[in-house]
């Protein structure tokens, strides 16, 4: 296995401009990916991303920069780098969603890269890789799911 990128496609049944928000608003991220953020989506904007564990708000906190947000079609951003870091190919991972219109929804496109760019030995590099692929596995469909609920809700 080469543990270069993972990548995800999945039809929503909401529009491009809808699936954007999802993507991108602190708001939205919140409910599908349960991180707290107040990264906006703005090439250049940066923050964190803080996911809760019990009574602790912040168990589990990483950098977040987005580089570029084109509504309603594209937002990719870089995330887990060191905190007072500039995120670089070699210290973060890059993440981008791809909206595609197709029939009455949005086809997404997602791929995460950067693993192999952190130089990491073999066990270290399959572990990371290995987790992200559980995460998107879990998350890439709480996407769809929650844009379509948005749109029946509207």
């Amino acid at each position: 296995m080469e543990f270069a990128s993972i990548e995800r496609e999945i039809h929503i049944d909401a529009p491009p401009e809808v699936v954007f928000e999802v993507i991108s608003q602190p708001e939205h991220i919140r409910e599908w990916w349960d991180a707290d953020t107040d990264v906006q989506p703005t090439p250049g904007a940066t923050g964190e991303l803080a996911w809760a564990d019990g009574d602790n708000p912040r168990a589990h906190v990483t950098s977040m920069s987005v580089v570029v947000a084109e509504p309603p079609r594209l937002f990719t951003f870089r995330w887990t780098h060191p905190a007072g870091e500039t995120a670089t190919d070699g210290n973060s991972f890059l993440v981008t969603f791809e909206l595609v219109p197709a029939d009455s929804g949005t086809l997404l496109r997602l791929t995460e890269t950067g693993f192999r760019e952190q130089g990491w030995e073999i066990a270290v590099l399959e572990q990371q890789y290995n987790e992200h692929v559980v995460g998107w596995d879990r998350f890439v469909p709480r996407i769809a799911t929650y844009a379509e609920e948005l749109v029946s809700a509207r």
